[in-house]
């Protein structure tokens, strides 16, 4: 019998050096630094990296252009707001960096979970409303990616009379749309829309829950079995267990370091009463109240000292995907394929020490667990499927 899924491994791309233990260095677009990330996770084995979107940052599109030309099979995933441009814009954006990459370009649609960051791009919409309207941008991009004929729209937040374009892109029927967020809006649009539901790193039973309620919500569009999972983690490896938590209380003081030094350091009380206002971060500081460590080498050190990258910590570049899987590489390797047999199929695995991490995690934790599961599944293990 096969497994469900293939693993896939997704990496990080940045625009410079940078960490939540490193502030950054170097200029604002380092070409040099990002081509070498680039070149490193592909020789590393990874099969797409994430280029991440915040109003401060450069053109994630011209980013991951560039890496397209310094690689020549890793993936692109694009973080995109909706909102910020017309999609049928967007559309033509993204099919044309599909047709410079030779299709290797995807989509991952962050619709929003912080009102001051939305706002400094220009959009005052709530919440729930911002949902509503990814649901009708999403409606939009894939008409006009799969659309030969001329085709209206016509929405709350989109109008659309007679578009037709050229630029449709490569990869059918569309690039892939990788979304997420933990909110009821955000499911249902997640349900009608995605193709890799996006999570952070829970406890397994977090995750058995999140994929559950998604696929109920995807079943309604008669798509439960066209989603595929996302997990995104922060792995810290040690060549022992006693190396490795070593490792990870020195990244603690890294951050402490650093929110010390922006006179943000957490303060329990004041964060527990003004909270993050996405429900993802908000699920990690649930996770992180109930214990240090949780399964068997999950680690909420990080999520607890800044509070989820709750209000001003996130301007740091701390953000909410701060849960790690700490330990020996077949020890953390053993933790992803148990998230694997709950149906994730893809792995978002970023380090605190970028370019040293890609290079570790492709000498010593991705060939491990691609290994794995190209062994035969024992007797006991078929009843998990």
């Amino acid at each position: 019998m096969s497994r469900p899924h293939a693993v896939e491994f997704i990496g990080f791309l940045s625009h410079q050096e940078a960490s939540e233990i490193q502030p950054a260095s170097g200029p604002l677009v380092d070409k040099a630094y990002l081509g070498a990330c680039a070149r490193a996770q592909e020789h590393a084995g990874f099969d797409r990296a994430l280029i991440a979107y915040h109003s401060a940052a450069p053109d994630g599109l011209q980013i991951a252009a560039h890496a397209a030309h310094e690689t020549r099979r890793l993936g692109l995933l694009v973080a995109h707001r909706p909102g910020v441009v017309a999609p049928t814009v967007a559309a033509r954006q993204f099919a044309s960096l599909d047709h410079f990459s030779d299709g290797r370009a995807a989509i991952n649609i962050v619709s929003g979970g912080n009102d001051a960051e939305q706002q400094r791009d220009g959009d005052f919409l709530g919440h729930d409303e911002r949902y509503a309207r990814t649901d009708e941008y999403l409606e939009v991009l894939k008409l006009a990616w799969t659309r030969s004929e001329p085709f209206d729209f016509d929405g709350r937040h989109y109008r659309v009379k007679g578009h037709v374009t050229q630029a449709r892109p490569l990869q059918q029927p569309h690039i892939p749309i990788f979304f997420g967020g933990s909110s009821a809006a955000a499911l249902e649009v997640a349900g009608k829309h995605a193709d890799v539901f996006m999570m952070w790193g829970e406890p397994l039973a977090g995750i058995a829950e999140q994929i559950a309620a998604v696929r109920a919500t995807a079943a309604r569009h008669g798509r439960a079995e066209a989603l595929r999972f996302s997990l995104s983690l922060r792995p810290i490896l040690g060549a022992t267990e006693d190396e490795a938590w070593a490792r990870a209380e020195r990244i603690l003081d890294g951050v402490r370091g650093r929110l010390a030094a922006a006179k943000l350091a957490a303060k329990p009380a004041a964060a527990k009463s003004a909270g993050p206002q996405n429900e993802g971060s908000r699920r990690l500081l649930a996770y992180a109240e109930r214990g240090e460590v949780l399964d068997s080498c999950l680690w909420t050190g990080i999520t607890a000292l800044t509070g989820a990258a709750s209000g001003a910590a996130a301007s740091t570049g701390i953000g909410g995907n701060s849960t790690a899987l700490v330990g020996t590489p077949e020890q953390v390797a053993d933790a992803l394929l148990a998230y694997h047999r709950l149906g994730v199929s893809h792995f978002l695995v970023r380090g605190f020490e970028p370019l040293a991490d890609a290079v570790a995690y492709g000498r010593e934790l991705l060939p491990r667990v691609r290994a794995r599961l190209a062994e035969p599944l024992p007797a006991e293990a078929f009843a998990a499927f």
